[in-house]
Parts: structure tokens; sequence; C-alpha cells
């Protein structure tokens, strides 16, 4: 039963749920998250459904209980005009309005579009990139439009970020599109492809940044993370004739060795999946760190572009931040360098804004 109705923000609503008593967990207090779009708007007093998957395995970005059904008060049958299907053939499947299909009033706009022009597309594994990201772009370049593009290697719904809640409300993104089964965005796309166009075309991003929703699936292999598919994207990217740019994933505080310096996750995403040459902004860090840095990123020096990125005044933008810094459970004050690469992709895309093509060779560096 819901005893209190806590945090809300777009699409979603946090609950304090009391469990029934013959269950495993008897009685216990459970924080609960509620889509209610997809369920309805719970109220103090209602019996929920719950899947306790996430407590039970103990998650730290998904450890709610999801609430699944409101059965004593079901929400009214809505049919729009969409015809896409998002979380496909799940209880919960999502029915909506893509982009450019043809009851979109973007349809025209879309239908023979086929081309980036150029865009700068920051791409990045890990959705806690976001912010830094803006935070170096808009340091540099206040006045950017920029698109958020979703993936659905994470969280399926855009609803559970409170990160882009917090962004959008800081005026800090023009926009979002969720593209594959990921839903609740501005705007709806089947691909990664179409969405970056409706990122241009419909949202007149002169930026637009990919990343998986927040709670991303590894197995502590080398090719089981869902991560690993910024590669494709980068291929996206060079496809449309976009220019992408690849967000290394650094920590000098994780304690597993295949994530200190350079993490083993760029490596593979960048140097075995994307086929298309991209820019790769390392920030100039000092001491020992910035050697293992600069001595791991070789890796990729054969097939795309390293950008050695000054870092001045980053941490000032990072720490100005509008919404928290988290990676892995760690802040900006334990982790710096993994949020200043991520700010210094977001320097770079700011640098090509305005000025013409730059096209060095595969291998070679750009000032």
């Amino acid at each position: 039963m819901v005893t209190a109705l806590g945090r809300s923000w777009p699409g979603a609503a946090e609950l304090d749920v009391r469990l029934r008593d013959d269950g495993p967990e008897g009685g216990a207090l459970v924080q609960a998250l509620a889509y209610p779009d997809l369920v309805g708007q719970a109220e103090i007093g209602d019996t929920v459904l719950l899947n306790t998957s996430a407590l039970a395995l103990g998650l730290g970005t998904g450890g709610y209980a999801l609430v699944v059904a409101l059965p004593d008060r079901l929400p009214p049958d809505v049919h729009g005009p969409g015809h896409l299907v998002k979380a496909r053939y799940l209880p919960l499947q999502a029915t909506v309005l893509g982009v450019d299909e043809p009851d979109s009033p973007h349809h025209e706009a879309l239908r023979d579009a086929d081309g980036l022009a150029g865009m700068p597309v920051v791409v990045a594994d890990l959705h806690s990139s976001l912010p830094a990201v803006l935070a170096g772009l808009l340091h540099d370049r206040p006045a950017t439009t920029v698109a958020y593009v979703e993936t659905d290697g994470g969280a399926l719904p855009l609803a559970f970020s409170r990160t882009v809640s917090g962004l959008r409300d800081a005026g800090w993104l023009a926009g979002t599109v969720t593209v594959g089964q990921a839903f609740g965005g501005d705007l709806e796309a089947v691909t990664v492809h179409n969405g970056l166009l409706a990122a241009q075309r419909v949202l007149r991003a002169d930026v637009a940044v990919v990343t998986q929703g927040p709670g991303n699936l590894g197995t502590g292999t080398r090719w089981g993370f869902s991560g690993v598919a910024v590669g494709e994207v980068v291929n996206a990217v060079g496809v449309l004739g976009g220019r992408p740019i690849a967000a290394l994933r650094l920590s000098q505080a994780d304690t597993r060795d295949r994530h200190v310096g350079v993490s083993h996750h760029s490596l593979t995403g960048y140097g075995r999946v994307a086929l298309v040459s991209a820019d790769v902004p390392v920030p100039e860090l000092a001491g020992e760190f910035g050697v293992l840095v600069r001595r791991q990123v070789e890796e990729l020096a054969g097939r795309h572009r390293l950008v050695t990125v000054d870092c001045a005044g980053l941490l000032d933008a990072l720490a100005a931040c509008p919404v928290p810094l988290s990676t892995m459970g760690r802040g900006l004050a334990q982790d710096a360098p993994a949020f200043l690469a991520a700010a210094a992709a977001g320097r770079h895309a700011a640098t090509l804004l305005g000025r013409g093509r730059p096209e060095p060779g595969p291998g070679g560096s750009v000032a």
C-alpha cells in the first residue's frame, strides 16, 4: 500500500510503499518508482503491484521497486496517432508517435533527410558523462543548442533519468530523442540514424550527445557490456556525414584494473567496433596518471584522430553543473578525470562549431 508520495519529475514519481505482511520481507517499507503515463497517478492508500527485482539484486542505479499496476484503479486507455511500439511485447509496452512516420508533423522535414552536414556528435558509453560533456561545451560556447539522444542500452524510459530532467530545467538541453526500445523523449525514433537526423532537423541542434540511459549492463568481460555500442553510434554518425567525437571513459579511482586510466570498454568500443574515424579528445592531465592515459590511448591512434585538450577552467565548469555529478558511485572530488574526459569532449565539440572540418589522416593529431 502507498503510504507517502515522494519526489516527482516529468514522467516519474517516487512512492513509499508498505509491503504485505505475508511476503518474504513482510511489512517492510520500500521506495518505489511509478511511471504515471504507463500505470496512472498513484495516491496515498492505493494498492500497487510491484516488481522488486532491483531491490533483491541490490542495484545502485535502479534500486527502486517498480510499480507494475494500480490494480484497483487502472489508467484510461489512451490511443494516440503513433504506430511505434517501444519496449515491445512487454506488458507495459508503449505506443508512441515516431518523429518521421506519416502522421508526424515532422514527416516532410525528415522524409528525404540523409545527412548531418558535419554536425558534431559526442558519443559516450555512460549516462553519467552527459552533464560533464555539456559543462565543457557550454562553458566555452554558452549559446549552443544541444540535443540528447538516448539509446536503449540502459533504462528504457527516459523519465528514469533525474539528470535529464535537471538539465532540461537548467536550460542546458534543447530537447531529447529516444531511439531503439527507449521511449519518453520529446521525439521518438526507430534508430540512432533517424534520431540524429531528428535532433538536427527538428530540434535544430548544433551538437548532439548520445549515451545509453542510466543503469548500464555489464558482465566484467570485454564484449559483455552494453556500452560497447558506442562504436556502432560512431559508425552511424560517420555514415550520415556527421563529425563523431568519441568521449573517453577514464578513471583514477576505480579499483578494477581494467578501468584504471582509459577503460578497456573505450578501447574496445572505439578501437574494435567503430569502423569510422572519430575525433578522440584526450584531456591534458598532469603526473603519472596523465602519462598512463597518453600511453593507453595510443592504441586508438591507428584509426582515430587524437586531439589533445587543455583542461583549464573545466574543473570550475564541472563544479557549477546544475545536476549532481556521479559515476559508478563516485563524484567529482573522488574521480575528477572521469568527468574531465567528458568535459574535454564537450570542449572539443565547441571548437568545431563555426569553422570548417579539418581532415587529418587516420592517426593524426589536430590541435
